[in-house]
């Protein structure tokens, strides 16, 4: 940490006084140097934030000022004060405290283009969601059980009594049993309509084989390269090299009457009005109680490195955040 003069709005922006700040696998994965995307170290790290606006640019009605918003950060989050452009900036609904503000952007938004945007779920079909407990799982159980399908998630047994309360429908414990073996038990030989999978690697593969006639997987990540707390490119490879490269091509997906289809949230920066819909529509949906993030827990912001740990180490059942 250290500390640095307050920033100045530029024309189209304002400055938020940060209450809260998400903590993501890609952050995981870019302090570990595994992230592409990630601009040359040092950097500020951090997609996603909550607060109080207290000033703005040139461009921005001033009524902007002293309102509570989240807003999508592109890096820059780990910080109290942090200029943003207004188009990525959201008010908060009245009653949304700034914990779960801070828990929307990066997997709400993440989870609505999986399953409603690209993924297509409908009421009565089935959606595998890998990492059922995380911060993306729990936002896509949500919204799952909000059009009506059912939801099959993987994660560790000690997790599964928590998440059935939360609207599992049936779990998986990924570390005893294996998913395609009991993915075709649950749906009795059929398989799934749709998989959301940032696990990568074997899991890809097994997924395809287990999604149904016209199943879509949906791929968000590529934890499985991540085995350690320190940064391995044989790891990465490992883990490219087990993925279903042949199984992707154009005529077995055609044949098999498949789809799979790729959703990484940091490349949607183009698609701003697009994501300021899908926030509209989740908002909306926070306000009517059919979605409601679940933090894990919070950490000060110097506390940012057993932030990481605690998600790495998998022991999160919802959104990790750091506070001011």
């Amino acid at each position: 940490m250290k500390e640095a003069p307050d920033p100045e709005p530029k024309a189209g922006e304002v400055r938020i006084r940060v209450e809260a700040s998400g903590v993501n696998f890609a952050d995981i994965m870019g302090r570990l140097g595994l992230y592409p995307d990630l601009p040359p170290i040092p950097v500020v790290p951090g997609y996603e934030v909550s607060g109080h606006i207290d000033a703005v640019g040139a461009g921005v009605a001033p009524n902007w000022a002293g309102r509570d918003v989240l807003a999508a950060t592109r890096f820059g989050g780990y910080a109290d004060t942090i200029c943003v452009p207004i188009n990525q900036v959201f008010a908060r609904p009245p009653g949304m405290s700034a914990l779960e503000a801070a828990s929307i952007p990066i997997n709400y938004f993440t989870a609505w283009q999986l399953i409603v945007v690209m993924g297509g779920l409908k009421a009565n079909e089935t959606v595998l969601i890998h990492s059922a407990g995380g911060g993306v799982g729990i936002a896509a159980t949500q919204i799952a059980k909000h059009i009506g399908a059912q939801v099959i998630g993987t994660a560790s047994a000690a997790k599964h009594a928590e998440l059935r309360a939360l609207g599992t429908d049936h779990l998986i414990d990924y570390r005893t049993e294996d998913f395609e073996t009991r993915t075709r038990e649950i749906t009795n030989g059929r398989g799934v309509e749709l998989i959301l999978d940032a696990v990568g690697g074997e899991s890809w593969k097994k997924g395809y084989r287990v999604l149904a006639p016209t199943g879509r997987l949906g791929i968000f990540g590529i934890s499985a390269a991540v085995s350690g707390k320190e940064r391995s490119l044989l790891g990465m490879l490992a883990t490219l090299a087990r993925a279903p490269w042949f199984q992707f091509n154009p005529l077995s997906l055609m044949n098999a009457n498949k789809g799979v289809f790729g959703v990484n949230l940091g490349h949607m920066w183009g698609e701003i009005d697009r994501q300021r819909q899908w926030a509209d529509q989740l908002l909306n949906l926070w306000t009517q109680g059919a979605i409601k993030p679940k933090v894990a827990r919070t950490f000060p912001f110097a506390e940012a490195p057993q932030a990481h740990h605690f998600v790495q180490d998998r022991r999160n059942i919802g959104k990790v955040l750091l506070v001011t």
